[in-house]
């Protein structure tokens, strides 16, 4: 599909975005396309950190040393 579009219709699409809107109004929609791929790429970043360190965080893990099977069973009594 975007093989059949050459050099010359991709010029003609840009001027004629940049009649529409303007290069101040682009220029301020690239900065804030790039401030939310660049606050994007960061989320991503922290979670892979986090579940990393809650993988490596050997403390959270169960204790199955005493588990409800081993314990003695309380016997109700009334």
């Amino acid at each position: 599909m975007l093989s059949n579009i050459s050099a010359v219709q991709l010029l003609i699409v840009l001027v004629i975005v940049l009649a529409i809107f303007g290069t101040k109004r682009l220029r301020t929609l690239g900065s804030d396309l790039g401030s939310a791929v660049k606050g994007f790429r960061s989320a991503v970043s922290d979670a892979d950190k986090e579940t990393a360190e809650q993988l490596d965080d050997k403390s959270k893990d169960a204790d199955f040393e005493n588990t409800p099977v081993d314990e003695p069973k309380k016997q109700n009594r009334g």
